[in-house]
């Protein structure tokens, strides 16, 4: 019996990708066990928080592009630590400038430092602007589907709902908002934060989400590079589960092997 393996490619920006897991490069011991977990995941696109990485901006410190060539990953800035739409766009555009009219970016603007919840009003505002500049967004935000829904129409090429808050580990708080947000979705959706392990990304693929980003759930492992390789085989295998299809559930038992048929 010959196997079906048909996918979609993942695809942002007009550009392919072979892997389905993102990672963030902040919390790590240092710059080796930064570069050691990223070869460890796979992964091919890697998030900077531009507010606190020196990609450039701080000339005679350790540039993180010399660990992480952007000719070998794309370079996904963010902006980490803004609180309003203002500081998200100007740090976007701080962004471009350093590496060379690069457009993709990750956009989160933060509510407060005790949650790190995304403020939509302000997201919202701060994407209208940068898809207006020419920006390609992908955003984080809430798990409600109406505001992934304005996202999407906005114009952001990939909407990032949060399956727990930020660095907490609680994995995949709400899987029904998140599926209401994929029924809907015309655009990637990815799940960004609250993974804490390998199970995490696993459920987030079965789901039907098109990549997931992750950054506490290795940096704060006891040992991040062997948690990078777990992740890259836990996103592999729940979006070959999610292809195959999952048996329905059942209230009682069923026999593997039926009862029909028995010697007696």
């Amino acid at each position: 019996m010959s196997i079906v393996r048909s996918d979609k490619p993942f695809v942002l920006a007009g550009r392919t990708y072979q892997s389905r897991l993102l990672v963030g490069t902040g919390k790590y011991r240092d710059m080796e066990e930064t570069r050691l977990a990223i070869e460890a995941s796979g992964a091919e696109i890697v998030t900077v928080a531009v507010r606190r990485t020196n990609i450039g901006q701080n000339p005679g410190e350790p540039n993180l592009l010399d660990i992480l060539p952007p000719d070998r990953y794309t370079i996904l800035p963010n902006t980490a630590g803004c609180f309003d739409a203002t500081e998200a766009v100007r740090t976007c555009r701080l962004a471009r400038e350093l590496l060379d009219g690069h457009n993709l970016v990750k956009l989160e603007v933060l509510a407060d430092q005790k949650t790190l919840f995304p403020n939509v009003i302000e997201t919202l505002k701060a994407a209208e602007t940068l898809v207006k500049e020419g920006f390609d967004v992908m955003v984080y935000t809430s798990d409600d589907p109406i505001i992934a829904r304005q996202l999407a129409e906005i114009g952001c090429i990939a909407v990032m709902p949060l399956a727990g808050l930020i660095g907490t580990g609680l994995g995949i708080c709400n899987p029904y908002n998140l599926q209401i947000i994929l029924e809907e979705a015309k655009i990637p959706v990815l799940v960004d934060a609250g993974v804490g392990t390998a199970s995490d990304a696993t459920i987030a693929m079965e789901l039907g989400c098109e990549a997931v980003l992750m950054n506490s759930a290795i940096a704060h492992a006891q040992q991040p590079v062997l948690m990078a390789e777990a992740m890259k085989h836990a996103i592999v295998a729940g979006r070959l589960a999610y292809l195959a299809g999952r048996m329905p559930k059942k209230l009682y038992a069923s026999a593997s092997s039926p009862l029909d048929g028995l010697i007696k």
